[in-house]
């Protein structure tokens, strides 16, 4: 009798549909009807490999986008810097102008040589073109100024490097102030053999023009 009374009374879990409604229910609602077929499930994997595809294809376009443009812009500066060390030799072209001022006479002297390329041969493989240019300012009268504007140059050139050469710098440096010195021994004889000795002296500004560089030497108070 209890056990029948309990059949009777309310169950646990009578609010869940029977057991035969599991099998015969084919049609009804499932817990987990909302969600796509298992094939639905496959589609979407190869959507999201589709999105991801693209995805790293459109990062490879963009990598490489990006390194065309490096690519390209090194290229740029490699022509740029072709440009600018194919310049070729310079051309030169002295000019000059002078005023005696309050003295009596010019004690001041110039010389504008813009090519000595040929008297200076044979030249160091090296050098394909020497220019000379100077100014003297004389004091104390004219001879030693134009002394040095007639001879200096001429010492120059025959001490100038023959041949080949291990640097051309320091040989042209070397060449410059052997004569300078040169020059001066020349003329402190040829005035002290004067009766009386010449008392004329001068500054030296002198401007070698070795292809593309420029040496400046300078003796006395000149710049």
């Amino acid at each position: 009798l209890t056990g029948k009374e309990a059949q009777k009374g309310p169950l646990l879990f009578e609010d869940l549909p029977p057991a035969s409604s599991a099998d015969s229910g084919k049609g009804g609602s499932l817990l987990f009807d909302d969600l796509p077929p298992a094939s639905s499930g496959d589609t979407a994997s190869g959507a999201t490999e589709q999105v991801s595809s693209a995805g790293s294809h459109g990062k490879g376009e963009k990598r490489k986008s990006l390194e065309e443009e490096e690519k390209n812009g090194r290229e740029e500066l490699v022509e740029k810097k072709v440009c600018k060390g194919s310049v070729g030799i310079l051309g030169l072209k002295g000019y000059v102008a002078e005023r005696k001022g309050e003295r009596e006479d010019m004690q001041d002297a110039h010389v504008i040589l813009n090519d000595i390329t040929e008297e200076c041969q044979p030249l160091p493989s090296q050098i394909t073109r020497v220019s000379y240019f100077a100014v003297f300012d004389g004091h104390g009268g004219v001879r030693a100024s134009k002394f040095a504007a007639q001879n200096l140059h001429q010492n120059l050139i025959k001490k100038f490097p023959k041949g080949e050469v291990v640097s051309v710098e320091k040989t042209v440096k070397r060449c410059l102030l052997d004569t300078f010195k040169h020059t001066d021994e020349e003329f402190l004889k040829q005035a002290s053999s004067q009766k009386p000795a010449w008392k004329d002296g001068s500054t030296a500004t002198c401007v070698l023009a070795v292809d593309n560089i420029l040496y400046i030497a300078n003796l006395g108070d000149s710049r």
